[in-house]
């Protein structure tokens, strides 16, 4: 009898526990991280891109690290197209033919990319990977690789005058503004809010086909800057792919912004589906007077 009490009670707490993992949920959406060259902490910052994307319940997440800086990169082949979104940490040597056709594809396609920071100063010689990330700088971008976007007064200018692609001053905290509050990613936040000590990237250029500006941020002449509303977080259209492009994330410490996180979780799966379904803005979202940082 013992026994077979003891087994009746094991069936009993099974039966209690089984409707539990059957209807837990795995995150539906898979998203792959693309770094192993950068020159910035792309050792330290990817844990980060990799945790935000977890903590939003939403993504799986796995990292395809290349080959180091002078390595060979034949073999570095991602599967994309086994991912609804590809978020790219990555700023380094060209890939190979076969890993570039792969990417173009995916994209085209109907893949979804994030595109983080320094990423946007890569391959700069590579037309469809412009197209894909919209603006960039750095690697001898200048205006023949497309003009310089700016918001003023009258909205959207595209700048064609001369000059180098890609600056930024002093990292310092700065105020972003929202250029488009009814859009999925940013739709309910503050119209401004302050971001964590960060390099405010200006004079990004390139090919800025089927952009659309969400925020700016001012570069201030007494930051070394530009004296112009800079785009620092948008989206761009390729085929049927969908970009969303932060150029925020220098460091880990700028990472940790909850306005960095939000928007970056938000992005993500809207890149990855054309939807956000992540309505509630955080309590602790930063402020027009005030940075939060988690």
């Amino acid at each position: 009898m013992p026994v077979k009490s003891f087994a009746w009670s094991t069936v009993a707490v099974m039966m209690l526990v089984a409707p539990t993992l059957a209807t837990a949920k795995e995150p539906a959406l898979k998203a792959m991280i693309v770094d192993g060259q950068n020159n910035h902490d792309w050792q330290a910052t990817t844990p980060l891109l990799k945790k935000h994307l977890e903590d939003s319940k939403l993504f799986t997440v796995d990292v395809a690290t290349s080959p180091p800086k002078g390595a060979d990169l034949s073999g570095f082949k991602p599967v994309f197209s086994a991912y609804n979104v590809v978020v790219l940490n990555y700023n380094g040597q060209e890939w190979c033919d076969d890993a570039k056709k792969a990417f173009v594809d995916y994209v085209r396609e109907g893949g979804g990319v994030v595109v983080v920071h320094a990423a946007d100063n890569a391959f700069s010689r590579w037309p469809e990977y412009n197209q894909i990330i919209g603006l960039g700088g750095w690697g001898g971008r200048d205006e023949a690789s497309g003009p310089y976007i700016r918001f003023r007064d009258s909205g959207i200018v595209r700048d064609t005058q001369p000059g180098r692609g890609g600056e930024h001053g002093p990292q310092h905290p700065y105020l972003i503004a929202i250029r488009d509050e009814t859009h999925p990613i940013t739709i309910g936040l503050p119209l401004e809010w302050m971001h964590a000590k960060d390099e405010l990237y200006a004079k990004l250029r390139g090919p800025a086909l089927n952009i659309h500006v969400l925020g700016t941020a001012f570069s201030a002449p007494d930051m070394r800057g530009t004296n112009e509303h800079e785009p620092c977080l948008f989206t761009v259209e390729f085929g049927a792919g969908r970009t969303f492009h932060t150029t925020l994330g220098h460091s880990p410490d700028a990472m940790r912004c909850v306005g960095f996180i939000f928007t970056y979780q938000r992005g993500a799966e809207w890149a990855a589906t054309g939807q956000v379904t992540q309505v509630a803005v955080p309590p602790d979202f930063p402020t027009a007077q005030q940075v939060s940082q988690r």
